[in-house]
């Protein structure tokens, strides 16, 4: 006879992607059942964007989810049922979910993780206070929103029109792309008014900009650029979209990773753009690669959970 626990379970269970993504349809539907400027559907989308991310990890594998701070949420997350008495399985908070979302796929930035977590915190502002947050008919949130969905269903395989209906997917769409056309106006006019200020400032004003812009960029971490308002040297920084590949070269390791920039910054005319659309609009937003050396008593040493210790010599 087999012991039911020696083997997982072959249907999904309640943490498996499929679960979670019907459910999350479930509440889509209802989310649209109200108007654009109704506080149910911002309180309906908040409940759907989270089964929706929950989902996309699920993809990944369902362990992902479990709080591993006690083992049974692991064991029930790969389809075993654990034996401990009273046993309610536990997963990982949504700023968990979101975090690890944003480490494995590459379309999900900072960018959108932060917009997550923002409605995230309204929504439980909304569920936990006598605070209606979601009240006022304000729908600058959707843009967002959507792109969010797009992004989560993309990792999993669907698309919007699957998820959301025919009758609303093409003005989804739209949505979405009138803000990133949106964004792009904002930040070329930023550009061009940082172009106006250096193109004012004196020669030898300058061309001493000009140097410390080229001084700070080689001082400090990042992907050196030219700025697009001042054509000064500038940097962009990002977040590893790759896992590192690591050569080696006589005594000498070379880590290479390849990142997706999430923010620029320019010393010499001051101009700073955080955000990928932004990035994107003004030519910056291609992603790039990091290279770093190190010798190999650096590079294995900083692997040591010994290092620092003394040797023991009076062990038996």
């Amino acid at each position: 006879m087999t012991d039911a626990n020696t083997q997982p379970k072959q249907n999904p269970h309640d943490w498996s992607k499929d679960a979670l993504l019907a459910k999350a349809q479930k509440y889509s539907e209802e989310m649209m059942s109200h108007s654009s400027d109704e506080w149910q559907r911002v309180l309906w989308s908040s409940l759907t964007l989270e089964l929706l991310a929950r989902a996309a990890l699920a993809h990944k594998s369902p362990s992902l989810l479990a709080d591993t701070k006690n083992w049974d949420n692991l064991y029930f997350a790969l389809g075993f049922e654990p034996s401990k008495a009273k046993f309610t399985p536990r997963s990982i908070d949504i700023s968990q979910v979101l975090e690890r979302l944003r480490s494995i796929y590459p379309a999900f930035t900072p960018e959108i993780e932060g917009y997550c977590a923002a409605h995230m915190t309204k929504r439980n502002a909304e569920l936990h206070s006598g605070n209606n947050v979601f009240e006022g008919g304000d729908t600058n949130w959707q843009s967002t929103y959507y792109q969010a969905c797009k992004i989560l269903l993309e990792a999993i395989g669907e698309n919007l029109e699957e998820f959301f209906g025919e009758e609303h997917s093409s003005s989804i769409e739209e949505t979405i792309e009138a803000a990133q056309d949106e964004s792009a106006k904002a930040v070329k006019k930023t550009v061009s008014a940082y172009s106006v200020i250096w193109a004012d400032k004196t020669s030898d004003e300058q061309t001493t900009l000009f140097a410390q812009a080229s001084s700070w960029s080689l001082k400090r971490d990042g992907h050196k650029v030219t700025c697009p308002a001042c054509s000064c040297d500038a940097l962009l920084n990002g977040v590893a979209i790759a896992a590192p590949i690591i050569e080696m070269s006589n005594d000498e390791v070379i880590e290479k990773q390849e990142y997706q920039p999430s923010n620029f910054e320019c010393v010499g005319c001051g101009l700073k753009i955080s955000g990928l659309s932004q990035l994107i609009a003004c030519g910056l937003g291609g992603s790039f690669t990091g290279t770093f050396n190190y010798d190999l008593g650096e590079y294995y040493m900083s692997n040591d959970p010994w290092q620092g210790y003394e040797p023991d010599f009076n062990e038996p």
